[in-house]
């Protein structure tokens, strides 16, 4: 059994992956089309670019990872290598060039691209690792759940700092909105460097997986794996669903409810801005992490999948029908907590749902590709950010919404009738589509608690069997140290 130091460093890997992709996805988008000044059009090609372009890196990176070999195991190494290159390059995507705007559009491909090429490198290694740190199903789960669990709270240090620092950088130091952003940036990626260097510091791989088949044997075994699919399928949903809602957010806030609502607490008047609904929604993420190991233990992982998003289909519409006043925001914040806490149950599960499908491939396939397969996971979460973020700026443009100078970012513009239906439709019933979505597509998944338990087992009996090389060892790094 791994330690619970282990754990805590596994746990912040993600937090520092989790910090960078939801300001990436609830704010790169508005910085764009606000700050950076963008077109709605040309920001949502970008996003749908390179994310596309992330999306089609990962396999090619699970493939690297898949033949490294080092003292410190196959896809440990690369969170030493590539932290400093994904923190620098954080910077520089929210760096504005005092370019024309050819200049500038040029720039924000190469840095967006450049950073999307640099978390593949550190991202897609620090998901395979999960199916290499243990040989135990349940365990797998343990620290699923630990990562989403520091994940989600690295998101909301995140959001919650992202707005004061980007305020305190503009007003109390005097700094335009863009230099202010790009300060902001420099503080968590200063972060998000040391949690990384943390992560190695902590974890061990034990698992000795050996690709004894060619690249294209693992493509072919990769293609014809029916569970692999259908989980593609499945995460791709729900990551279309939260990037969707969480692109919309912002705008939501900007043009629905206003840069003045207030909510009262105790005779308090709080600012209800976009940063609180988002942070208080990453805390109940948190508390649903907590919840995925008894609920699925429980209900099997396929039963709960389906179970959380038809909750989250009804919870999707009723936001809808909540009125924009100050008793209506405290229903807004009370959808945001449980909406949150199914997706925080979702997260883990899912990545414990690849770790299944792994050794199904090896069982099936005899080829231990788990950077390959789990690449595909990141890929899925990829092309669901790439399409809805891409989806909420092009829907948004269709609809005639007036975006904000750099001057302007903070003051309230009079929207059309059609722009703020098209952010309630994209806060609501498009998500709820989605869900659905999901799962029609989960409910053809063949692997089921009984087949994922006889898979383990049969994979124990050929591990114990197979002596040349070992299948389980601890790796020779008896110090642990860098």
């Amino acid at each position: 059994m791994a330690r619970l130091s282990e754990k805590i460093g596994y746990g912040f890997g993600d937090m520092a992956s989790s910090m960078f992709w939801k300001v990436f996805s609830y704010y790169l988008p508005f910085f764009y089309s606000n700050v950076f000044g963008l077109s709605l059009t040309d920001a949502g090609i970008l996003v749908l670019v390179t994310r596309i372009w992330d999306a089609v890196s990962d396999p090619m990176m699970g493939i690297v990872a898949d033949r490294t070999n080092t003292r410190w195991g196959k896809y440990r190494p690369y969170l030493l290598w590539v932290a400093a290159p994904f923190s620098i390059c954080g910077i520089l995507l929210f760096t504005t060039p005092d370019w024309a705007y050819a200049g500038k559009l040029l720039w924000a491909y190469v840095t967006y691209i450049l950073m999307m090429t640099v978390y593949t490198g550190i991202n897609v290694p620090y998901g395979a690792m999960l199916g290499v740190m243990s040989d135990n199903s349940h365990e797998k789960t343990v620290f699923s759940s630990f990562r989403m669990f520091f994940a989600y709270g690295g998101s909301f240090i995140a959001l919650a700092a992202w707005e004061p620092l980007c305020s305190l950088f503009e007003n109390r130091w005097g700094l335009s909105i863009q230099n202010s952003w790009q300060c902001a940036m420099i503080v968590i990626a200063a972060a998000c460097f040391i949690l990384f260097l943390c992560c190695f510091k902590l974890t061990r791989e034990r698992i000795r997986s050996v690709s004894k088949v060619s690249i294209g044997s693992d493509f072919r075994a990769l293609l014809s794996n029916r569970p692999w699919w259908l989980l593609i399928g499945a995460a791709l949903c729900f990551n279309l669903f939260s990037t969707v809602r969480g692109a919309t957010v912002a705008y939501f806030f900007a043009d629905v409810i206003g840069f003045d609502a207030h909510i009262m607490l105790f005779s308090i008047a709080l600012l209800f801005y976009s940063g609180l609904f988002l942070s208080i929604g990453e805390v109940a993420n948190m508390v649903g992490v907590a919840l995925t190991v008894p609920i699925a233990g429980r209900l099997g992982k396929k039963t709960t999948f389906i179970f959380v998003n038809f909750l989250l289909i009804v919870l999707s519409v009723a936001f809808f029908f909540v009125p924009v006043t100050p008793a209506g925001y405290w229903w807004m914040l009370l959808l945001q907590v449980f909406i949150s806490v199914l997706t925080g149950i979702m997260s883990p599960l899912i990545w414990s749902m690849y770790a299944d499908v792994s050794d199904y491939s090896e069982l099936r396939y005899n080829t231990a590709s788990t950077g390959l397969i789990f690449s595909s996971s990141s890929m899925a979460q990829k092309f669901g950010g790439a399409f809805g973020g891409a989806a909420v700026l092009w829907l948004l443009d269709a609809c005639g919404y007036l975006t904000r100078t750099a001057d302007q970012a903070s003051t309230a513009l009079t929207q059309t009738s059609e722009a703020i239906s098209c952010l309630w439709m994209l806060m609501t019933f498009i998500p709820a589509g989605v869900a659905l979505l999901a799962i029609i597509v989960v409910w053809f998944y063949p692997l089921t608690t009984k087949r994922v338990n006889s898979i383990v087992a049969e994979l124990k009996t050929r591990r114990i069997a197979q002596t040349t090389p070992p299948e389980y060892y601890e790796m020779t790094d008896p110090a642990n140290n860098i």
